[in-house]
């Protein structure tokens, strides 16, 4: 495979933790520090651990208060930042050029040297709380996490990424301690930066920082670190459901949707592109044409594939008055069973195919979002895939791929719904 790496991927640097730098012409510099561990990774004992770390690392470390961690990036006028998903944590900060050595310095310290109070842990719980009690109150997010949690059931990758009330209350610092200890290692990470610098420098400021803050971790030898952690397995057997959840509200919401491919399924740029042409950028989506332009029957409707290491999930999302919901999902059903059964035309990829390439590479030209995918790309598969070679990836697809991808992922017997 092609790489659009600076660095041997295959070498484990700073003694495990991958590193990759991309230079850019802008004033503006971006790293980010991404970590195997999201909520497939928990003890399902305490569920939401993941994400309260997120939240708590920034509460205070051995060196800097949470106020002094607040307003150490701000007051340069940079943005300092972090989320959490089903299979990491990711740190990120966005400054000046001038002052990435900064922005790079702590993201390490928080990483190695939080500093978990109790006082601080008791009021974060109530925040997170009260933003599961409020994304409840919002139909049209909530029902993903009810999809996810029915579609893995009795997996990891069931449980909400905010966690649940019940498990949220057994966590305290012992746990977060155990938790970034067990997680937390450098074969479990990849630092990114996209800045205008020189690269050598670069990892020059990474390795003072992580001897600052994490120097056992770097004086261990890569032989005596922990490895890596292999994770449970998602796959559930193939269930299928129709689901009605009486809610009170003056929309109906619908989604349907069906297990699919993990990153490493060659067949998951074929379901890439076909998902983009079902609900990808409004004007184009052929959903959003059917049932919004055509037909008038809902304000919004969007398609969306996520990957996970060993599954995947494809989801059709749409909101609409109750007297519409049975005709729009026959609708949505209609043009599955096009793609099934129809092939495209040559004009119809080839206009699909510009379209999905047109996207990437447009996202590409942000700094902040291709630091984040190269996190990924790096956590994923060791690599970063150049522009030459995805490109190559899509245009190799066929007519008769999308529609096996389609007979497959969107067979009647494995389609699931779950209704508001």
């Amino acid at each position: 495979m092609q790489r659009h790496t600076h660095i041997d991927m295959e070498k484990r640097d700073f003694n495990g933790m991958q590193f990759l730098f991309k230079k850019s012409q802008s004033p503006v510099a971006y790293c980010a520090l991404s970590i195997k561990s999201g909520t497939r990774h928990e003890d399902q004992t305490f569920g939401g651990i993941a994400h309260l770390t997120e939240h708590m690392i920034f509460k205070g470390t051995e060196y800097k208060s949470g106020r002094c961690i607040n307003s150490y990036i701000e007051k340069l006028g940079g943005e300092l930042n972090a989320f959490t998903t089903k299979e990491e944590i990711v740190i990120h900060s966005t400054v000046l050029k001038e002052d990435l050595a900064r922005a790079i310095g702590l993201l390490v310290e928080l990483t190695f040297c939080p500093k978990f109070q109790e006082k601080e842990l008791e009021k974060e719980k109530v925040v997170v709380m009260d933003e599961i009690i409020s994304y409840k109150d919002s139909p049209s997010d909530q029902i993903f996490d009810d999809f996810e949690e029915l579609l893995f059931e009795g997996t990891p990758l069931s449980m909400p990424v905010l966690g649940k009330s019940r498990t949220l209350k057994k966590i305290g610092t012992q746990e977060l301690f155990a938790h970034v200890k067990r997680h937390f290692i450098l074969s479990n990470m990849a630092f990114t930066v996209v800045a205008d610098a020189d690269e050598s420098k670069v990892r020059n400021i990474l390795h003072k920082a992580l001897m600052k803050y994490a120097p056992g971790a770097m004086e261990s030898s890569a032989e005596n670190s922990p490895q890596q952690l292999s994770i449970p397995p998602a796959m559930a057997p193939l269930r299928t459901f129709d689901r009605v959840v009486n809610r009170k509200g003056h929309q109906t919401h619908c989604i349907i949707g069906a297990q699919a491919y993990p990153y490493y399924d060659q067949k998951r740029i074929a379901l890439i592109l076909l998902v983009n042409m079902l609900g990808g950028p409004a004007a184009n989506s052929r959903l959003n044409t059917l049932l919004r332009e055509k037909n008038a029957l809902v304000y919004n409707v969007d398609a969306a594939y996520g990957q996970y290491s060993d599954t995947g999930i494809v989801t059709i999302y749409f909101g609409c008055d109750k007297q519409y919901h049975e005709r729009c999902v026959r609708l949505v059903e209609g043009e599955l069973e096009r793609f099934r059964n129809i092939p495209l035309s040559d004009r119809a990829l080839k206009s699909a195919k510009k379209q999905l390439l047109g996207q990437l590479a447009i996202s590409s030209d942000n700094g902040e979002a291709q630091c984040l995918s190269m996190g990924k790309s790096l956590l994923v598969f060791r690599e970063v895939f150049s522009t030459g070679k995805m490109r190559s990836m899509i245009e190799a697809v066929t007519a008769s791929e999308i529609m096996e991808v389609a007979s497959e992922i969107f067979a009647p017997e494995r389609i699931c719904k779950l209704t508001y």
